[in-house]
């Protein structure tokens, strides 16, 4: 059906139509409106009806003039005035009632000149003669549009109001539906109370200045309607402590706030002028009865950041105890619109500190390095991630301390602990990285570009790792034990495809190898690249992306920079770094490389407030980085000594546990521990449904309960299921999900006959459970 305002100009155009066999064409449609309910829409009825003109002052650019002018518009004598001679010019008469033209003799003179047209002419009115009001017009099943509408007062006063926009409404939509006065409060105000409600208590007199009167009498009424709230006459600061309780009907208000709280930034800034409820006993309580009140959410955050300062002073046991039950009882907040708005940053960096505190529960500190390696692997990498997720949550310097003294009571320890260990089990046993036969030559493969990545910690590249999976990517993880030390200079000669054209020989202050073949230092960065390049490795810059002509090498995303830059607030950018390096690989997935291989050269250790620092005279040390020391010829000390990887005849010191040769360093590597030492090679391919044509499903045919079903593309590896959930794998309708065969078909059987006739999805998935494509059928359906 179409809108009001089309059925309306039907409506009127109808009043002319006649019989030609018995009649003669009407001259003119006439239109009283005697309390000139219609008068507010006929601008917008003029500009559909071109044959519409009115009683009134002349002008004739809107088509308006007095009696005798209108009678010049009938005649097509008005100068400048056109009429389609098609159409049967409509005079609207304002303030004129059809008991005003029939009474000829006392008709004003003003009017005369019209008087005649009620016999000439014919009225648009209702069957019974009577002129057509809006009630009328929306609520007559005979010649109107039969809805239901209420008849009271103020249902027709703002029906009146919200009369332009009633116009636009699908009449057809209505049907059925309940007309009242909300209703067209509601349509006067835009159709969303809600939203109303919550851009004025944001915007206070800049929301009533930017509404038309009708508008805001609109808006009013439907507050005290609903709300049994008057913005005018109760004020913005009773309906923001109406909003902060959000009892009864102003729940739905607090539920819209809470959906885009980030609209409305001033709602929390006339919440917190009001007073909250005065009961201290129930302001402890966390049952969701000031969820509402910034204030409280306040203080919530004030009594947590005191609880972790304390946190300093416990054991580590008792420390991960406390933080447990601190999760417990101040977890619920991270789901209050004010974790959204940034105002609960404690709250939310509670949970990575529940994390780190059950992480470390279980120590790093038996079994062998492959052992310790493992279960670093698979569980103990959540301890180092929980301590970035953390410090990224926070950005004041009070509640920085606070999750500093919670990641030092648990974390330090563990950390400690864990690197102590694992230096005893190297002078032991050696470094297990030695233990991998140095390769010759290595293999080059035309599609595959090599995109190193300075200080990709293990933890880290898992994260990245997830990101790439989450934009289509298939990503293998393979664990290697970094150079030693862990300094880039020695590590990222070793993860090159050149590696068998370096040697190291006497150890030099900064740990750089040479090439093997002239003795040349890679410092710099110069002879590394040209040994690349020589090789027939393709060097990309930070941006440039070519067509693979051959195996390729790049480097981006230096993540060990920005720890020595920043320390502890390298937490809160890792996630546009990675976003970075995450784009950066699509790209060269996209211009036709094969295979994205990332590496890096080591990994590194993170404290806020600081590393332990150990003493290191500097009369031994040719030079001391943060974590190891190259000693002078000759010097002897009682440091533990380590083999340089690049020449194991050449050895340098190592600091202990995780403590630094240098004070207050937050970030620094070059040491033994699991986090410096154990790094994740990635790589990166696109998954097969990616590289391939599209694959489309093109026949489903049911033979009882047996569904075939053909696709075209390519099949290969690719599985039938039917679901009741495309997306859920426990959905499966099937005895068994089935692979499709060489010619692209495949068949399944549904295993419940009481299923039959029942909407199903016909689902492509992967070998690895992704979708591929669907397709919906009906089980049994012939032809499908």
């Amino acid at each position: 059906m179409a809108d009001i305002l089309q059925q309306l100009v039907r409506s009127i155009r109808a009043a002319a139509v006649f019989n030609p066999d018995v009649q003669v064409r009407p001259r003119c449609i006439l239109w009283p409106d005697g309390d000139r309910q219609w008068e507010g829409a006929i601008p917008r009825l003029q500009a559909v009806l071109p044959e519409l003109f009115v009683l009134g002052g002349y002008d004739a650019a809107k088509r308006s003039g007095p009696a005798i002018w209108l009678r010049c518009v009938i005649a097509r004598k008005a100068p400048n005035v056109t009429v389609p001679e098609e159409l049967t010019p409509i005079l609207y008469l304002p303030g004129i009632r059809r008991q005003d033209l029939r009474a000829v003799e006392s008709c004003p003179d003003l009017l005369k000149p019209l008087a005649e047209l009620q016999y000439s002419g014919t009225i648009w009115s209702q069957v019974n003669s009577k002129d057509w009001t809006i009630l009328a017009f929306l609520k007559s099943d005979q010649g109107g549009l039969g809805l239901d509408v209420a008849q009271d007062h103020e249902a027709k006063q703002a029906m009146q109001l919200a009369l332009s926009r009633l116009l636009d409404e699908d009449a057809g939509l209505l049907q059925g539906k309940r007309l009242d006065k909300d209703y067209f409060n509601t349509l006067l105000t835009g159709g969303d109370p809600a939203r109303d409600l919550l851009h004025w208590l944001d915007q206070g007199e800049q929301f009533r200045n930017g509404r038309d009167e009708n508008a805001w009498r609109g808006f009013v009424e439907v507050c005290k309607s609903q709300l049994a709230f008057d913005p005018e006459n109760d004020g913005d600061l009773q309906g923001a402590e109406l909003l902060a309780n959000h009892k009864g009907p102003w729940l739905t208000m607090w539920e819209r706030y809470c959906e885009a709280a980030k609209r409305y930034p001033n709602i929390p800034v006339q919440i917190r002028k009001c007073t909250p409820p005065n009961d201290s006993m129930f302001w402890m309580m966390d049952d969701g009865s000031y969820d509402g009140w910034p204030q409280w959410n306040e203080d919530q955050e004030k009594e947590l950041r005191g609880e972790l300062l304390g946190l300093s002073k416990l054991a580590a046991p008792e420390a991960r105890k406390t933080l447990l039950e601190l999760e417990k009882r101040h977890g619920r907040r991270r789901t209050l619109v004010w974790a959204e708005l940034g105002e609960s940053p404690l709250a939310c960096a509670l949970e990575s500190l529940g994390t780190l505190a059950n992480v470390t529960g279980s120590p790093l500190a038996s079994g062998t390095a492959n052992e310790i390696a493992e279960t670093y692997r698979s569980s103990g990498w959540r301890a180092d991630d929980a301590v970035l997720r953390g410090l990224a949550c926070v950005t004041r310097q009070e509640d920085f301390e606070a999750v500093k003294a919670a990641i030092r009571a648990v974390y330090l320890p563990w950390a400690e602990d864990s690197a102590r260990y694992l230096q005893k089990l190297v002078e032991q046993e050696g470094y297990p990285a030695k233990r991998v036969v140095k390769a010759g030559r290595t293999q080059k493969k035309t599609g595959e570009c090599v995109y190193f990545v300075d200080g990709l910690r293990l933890d880290v590249g898992r994260r990245l790792s997830e990101k790439l999976r989450r934009v289509g990517m298939r990503v293998e993880e393979v664990a290697c034990w970094a150079a030693l030390p862990t300094v880039t200079a020695t590590g990222k000669p070793a993860v090159t495809p050149v590696a068998h054209l370096i040697e190291g020989q006497d150890v030099n202050a900064d740990f750089e190898p040479c090439v093997a073949a002239t003795g040349q230092s890679l410092k710099g960065g110069y002879y590394l690249r040209k040994l690349l390049a020589e090789e027939g490795w393709q060097l990309l810059d930070k941006s440039k992306e070519v067509l693979p002509e051959g195996p390729a090498w790049c480097e981006a995303g230096n993540i060990d920079h920005e720890g020595h830059e920043r320390g502890w607030k390298l937490a809160k950018h890792l996630e546009a770094m990675l976003g970075e390096i995450a784009e950066r690989i699509e790209r060269l997935l996209a211009g036709g490389f094969e295979t994205v291989r990332v590496v890096t050269d080591h990994g590194w250790l993170l404290m806020p407030g600081g590393l332990p620092k150990t003493e290191l005279p500097s009369s031994l040390a040719e030079n001391t980085w943060g974590r190891c020391a190259a000693l002078k010829p000759g010097a002897s000390s009682e440091e533990r000594l380590y083999p340089w990887y690049w020449n194991p005849q050449q050895e340098f010191a190592l600091a202990d546990g995780i403590s630094c040769y240098r004070a207050g360093m937050e970030y620094a590597h070059g040491g033994v521990s699991v986090q410096e030492c154990l790094t994740l090679e990635l790589i990166v391919t696109l998954k097969p449904a990616r590289l391939g044509n599209a694959v489309q499903i093109t026949d489903i045919i049911w033979k009882g309960l047996r569904c075939r079903v053909a696709v075209e593309g390519d099949a290969s590896g690719l599985i039938l299921d039917l679901r009741t959930q495309a997306a859920n794998e426990a959905s499966s309708m099937v005895m068994a999900p089935k692979p499709f065969r060489a010619d692209g078909t495949s068949s399944v059987v549904v295993e419940d006959e009481e299923m039959e006739g029942r909407a199903v999805t016909v689902v492509v998935v992967d070998a690895e459970g992704q979708l591929v494509c669907q397709r919906g059928t009906v089980i049994g359906k012939e032809g499908g």
